[in-house]
């Protein structure tokens, strides 16, 4: 049923009267109605992405959701028996985790407070998540502030997180069904939610700054060591390569810090770290601010990466924001590429990814631009795009500081040629390639023209096909934490059979397995008979050697995984002339 005083009032802030709410929600009435045409008689029901669309905002917000899951547990349990849900949603308002009442899924999941769910302002209309984004400041959205008829019941208080350049990465939303009428009810809500934002924005640099310098602030030197206000991380001449919001706030009133050397803005150098940190005295790390002002100051020294018992040693990856050393666990082939790409990362070099499908080309690509700290990312499915197309999306006043194509080889010629221009127009642009063909083949077989490929092949960056990595083992374990809070378990039969299974799909099938295991599994162990049959798929001649050293040599596990019969693999061992390594 319509709220008729609720249409009313927003009609009279539509003709210029303040309505004696917050002021972001009157702004917020009126782009409903003049920007998107939203129509509050209306009673629309809460937007729910697609299955295959949740997938890929969850994979892109993997690294959010990993660091936001300790403090989204801990303000979880603060709030049990409060009926209150936790959403925490990517920059574009779709819910990629979820915390809440197991009693209340159903209701939850009506109201749009579950994962899935898109509360961007232009599809839900004024809503906590969408007006945080568009305001990046922590609001309250409270009953019928809503601007859907749908939503008016509920009240929404969010925080931003941002990542440690200065850039919206998420929002974290606490929601009540039914809260008591006065929003001053959420004043305690606020206090919980921006708390845990700073904490998590606190633990995202931190993992992000394990082989840098940190210093870390607080006004109260209680807390200085166990929950800090602010953080900056520094490279080796210290300057800034990463900050929270709240650093930016106290350091520079709100202006990006990145760049800017310490010295300029504490009167501190690098060499002077060692005195703020942990075996001095709390009350004598004291920090001079600019503003005449001061606080408590925790240095940490840069940290060697952590290793598990056992695992090969690999070449430390110095890629800023750790994001790179996350994709392997210690496979040779995977480790070298990284280091490779770790260094490329900061330079303009155009990258072309090369690899079969799933083998995670576009999480790579991904992973190097955030590594190169560059401004602003596009990724263009070259299937789908046409000469009009490119130059649409180039054409704006911001052109993005890495252009992603992916399937390159699908480019159509005239279109192929446009991009070659658009590519000289944008020097400052750099273009990384991804393709399911060697790259050799491109040119071999006509399907790149020779003045687009020397433009994106600067350097070539192949990845192994998961049947010959041999971190297949740790991957299982990573995606399975990623899966049901990371509570469950495989037998060892099931984990034989996983790691036995050659995967033609690569990453894509490892994790449609898991999938499916997770919803048939009646317990939290996943057993033999939950995994779905492996798919098998006519596979090229594949690298024996490489197979074989993936399975340690252990020929059952090897004919597996290569789809042939044990004597098969014997044979092309003699013939091959392979030996086992010593």
């Amino acid at each position: 049923m319509v709220e008729r005083h609720h249409v009313e009032e927003i009609a009279e802030v539509l003709g210029g009267r303040a309505s004696g709410r917050d002021s972001y929600v009157d702004a917020s009435w009126r782009r409903c109605v003049e920007l998107y045409g939203m129509d509050p008689t209306r009673s629309d029901p809460a937007h729910i992405v697609t299955e295959t669309e949740f997938r890929l905002h969850r994979d892109q917000a993997d690294w959010m959701i990993g660091a936001a899951r300790s403090s989204l547990q801990g303000l979880f349990r603060q709030v049990t028996g409060q009926n209150y849900v936790l959403l925490l949603t990517d920059a574009k308002g779709v819910c990629v985790d979820f915390y809440g009442d197991d009693l209340l899924v159903d209701e939850l999941r009506k109201a749009g407070l579950y994962l899935g769910s898109n509360w961007s302002e232009d599809l839900a209309g004024t809503c906590g998540v969408g007006a945080c984004i568009v305001t990046g400041e922590p609001v309250t959205v409270h009953q019928d502030d809503h601007f859907g008829n749908a939503h008016t019941g509920l009240s929404c208080t969010a925080a931003p997180i941002y990542d440690s350049l200065g850039q919206l990465a998420a929002v974290l939303d606490i929601s009540l069904l039914r809260s008591p009428a006065p929003k001053s009810s959420q004043n305690l809500a606020m206090s919980l939610v921006t708390a845990a934002a700073r904490r998590v924005e606190m633990a995202n640099l931190m993992a992000a700054s394990r082989r840098e310098w940190v210093l870390r602030f607080s006004t109260s030197p209680e807390f200085l060591d166990v929950d800090p206000e602010a953080a900056v991380s520094l490279d080796g001449a210290g300057r800034v390569i990463g900050a929270t919001r709240a650093a930016t706030r106290m350091l520079s009133g709100g202006k990006s810090l990145i760049g800017a050397r310490i010295d300029a803005l504490l009167g501190l150098s690098v060499d002077d770290l060692p005195d703020l940190m942990r075996d001095r005295p709390t009350e004598d790390r004291v920090v001079a601010l600019g503003d005449g002002g001061a606080v408590f100051g925790h240095a940490i020294a840069p940290q060697a990466p952590r290793r598990a018992p056992g695992q090969p040693s690999a070449p430390a990856l110095r890629a800023r924001g750790g994001v790179l050393a996350t994709l392997a666990g210690g496979d040779p082939a995977m480790t070298r590429l990284l280091s490779q790409a770790e260094r490329l990362a900061p330079t303009p070099v155009p990258l072309m990814l090369c690899g079969e499908s799933g083998t995670g080309k576009t999480k790579l690509a991904r992973a190097v631009h955030m590594a190169s700290r560059r401004g602003g990312f596009l990724a263009l499915d070259c299937a789908g795009a046409d000469a009009e197309t490119l130059r649409a999306a180039l054409s704006g006043q911001t052109v993005p500081g890495t252009l992603l194509l992916r399937r390159v080889e699908d480019l159509a010629p005239e279109a192929a040629r446009v991009l070659a221009g658009l590519l000289d127009a944008h020097p400052d642009m750099r273009p990384i390639a991804t393709t399911g063909q060697a790259a050799s083949e491109l040119l071999a077989q006509g399907r790149l023209p020779a003045m687009l490929y020397h433009r994106l092949a600067g350097a070539v960056l192949a990845l192994p096909p998961l049947r010959e990595r041999q971190d297949l083992g740790w991957l299982i374990d990573r995606l399975l934490r990623r899966r049901d809070g990371g509570e469950m378990r495989l037998t060892p039969s099931a984990r034989a059979e996983l790691m036995a299974r050659d995967w033609p799909g690569n990453l894509r099938a490892l994790g449609n397995t898991l999938d499916v295991a997770c919803a048939l599994a009646e317990t939290k162990v996943i057993d033999l008979p939950d995994l779905p049959a492996a798919p098998r798929s006519p596979a090229p001649e594949q690298d024996l050697e490489a197979v074989l050293d993936a399975c340690n040599w252990n020929m059952a596990r090897a004919a597996r995984r290569l789809g042939v019969n044990r004597s098969t693999v014997l044979r092309r061992i003699r013939r091959e002339g392979l030996r086992a390594p010593d």
